[in-house]
């Protein structure tokens, strides 16, 4: 049976010359890079080397990158940290209502504590409206937090007109780019943006690593005590082979990136032309001229998400539903719901498949020939 990896929005896997950099660096480089002897400075150069690769990759400064544990912890410390040090300054912060969990939960962490969070509605593109977040700007806003895109249905928000409108306003601006980063081309500087948080394994590098970009004129407070690694920013001893790994991925997914935007960007042209070819009945979710390249989230009318994620692994396709499954039941996606509304049907029959360096055409034409004989049976 073809087995297909049709996820690598979930996690990617780590590209073999990534294990392969990792796998020295493990073996040979163990020094704490705050020691002073030479097994510390070796491991000194190691990090040094990954911070330039990584800053240069988005257009900052050495000093603007904080590794972290992954994208949660990014945003996290991007939220609470700018939260707690400028609450003085007001307590109303701006984001979207389908951000990931993890900026999401943290905004309801800080509700509990005081602080006012405005959720903008997206329309049914899952985009957000420029005027939206104009009329919700105040005063007292000290933070607007929104992702580059959409990691169930690939939305790309107007991430450089929104850092242009609040160029003039004391409200920082963080986007998670966890699903956007390695995929589009990025600047932070253009782009106006004082935040941004990357994961290491959606770009084929490492899980439990990624990094903050904060340029240091930013107020954050900490969110983690201890030593005084990443400048005072962030406590504890740096993962150092993971940190190589990530660098490794970077410069990877850097000079590879239009290739992989037109090859994702064929695949998804592929699995809707050969869909309709089959007379299959399909909506597509989201735009995709204003979309990441390599997230496709089709409705299919007559389905459920639960029975088709069943029958597509079991003709060893892995996909998503890009929402939580508890006890046996798929909760609807937020992102739908907030797209389309609780009531839609598209909440419950829609699947995203997302496509990686481990993708072929072949795949993705026996994707599309496994849903038409899926749906075949399940409308039987």
């Amino acid at each position: 049976m073809e087995k297909v990896y049709a996820d690598h929005a979930a996690t990617s896997p780590m590209h073999p010359d990534v294990i392969k950099k990792m796998s020295s660096v493990m073996l040979e480089v163990y020094g704490n890079p705050s020691s002073i002897h030479s097994y510390g400075r070796e491991a000194r150069h190691y990090l040094d080397e990954a911070r330039t690769i990584i800053a240069s990759s988005i257009g900052a400064n050495f000093n603007d990158i904080i590794f972290t544990s992954g994208g949660t912890e990014a945003d996290n410390m991007a939220i609470i940290g700018v939260a707690k040090a400028r609450q003085s300054l007001g307590k109303h912060i701006i984001t979207t209502q389908i951000e990931h969990h993890a900026v999401l939960h943290v905004c309801q962490q800080l509700e509990k504590q005081g602080f006012d969070i405005t959720y903008l509605p997206v329309d049914e593109h899952g985009i957000v409206a420029i005027q939206d977040v104009k009329e919700a700007l105040r005063d007292d806003t000290i933070l607007v937090t929104m992702m580059y895109g959409n990691n169930e249905v690939g939305a790309i928000q107007p991430i450089q007109e929104i850092g242009e409108l609040l160029a003039n306003h004391q409200a920082y601006f963080h986007t998670d780019a966890v699903q956007a980063y390695g995929l589009l081309d990025m600047n932070v500087r253009e782009l106006k943006l004082d935040l941004l948080s990357i994961s290491g394994h959606k770009i084929n590098g490492p899980k439990g690593i990624g990094f903050l970009y904060t340029s240091s004129t930013i107020m954050l407070e900490p969110t983690l005590f201890g030593g005084e690694q990443e400048r005072k920013r962030r406590a504890g001893t740096e993962n150092v082979p993971a940190i190589v790994g990530l660098a490794e991925a970077v410069k990877i997914a850097k000079s590879s990136l239009e290739e992989k935007q037109h090859q994702y960007n064929e695949f998804r042209t592929l699995l809707i032309n050969s869909l309709n070819d089959q007379g299959v009945e399909f909506v597509q979710n989201g735009l995709l001229e204003q979309s990441l390249p390599h997230v496709l989230n089709l409705s299919f009318p007559g389905t459920d998400v639960e029975s088709m994620l069943v029958n597509l692994d079991m003709a060893g396709i892995a996909a998503s539903s890009g929402s939580a499954c508890t006890a046996g039941s798929i909760e609807p996606s937020h992102v739908l719901v907030a797209m389309f509304g609780k009531d839609s049907d598209r909440v419950r029959n829609s699947i995203r498949f997302s496509f990686g360096i481990s993708n072929t055409t072949e795949q993705v034409q026996y994707i599309s020939e496994q849903i038409g004989k899926i749906i075949s049976r399940i409308k039987g």
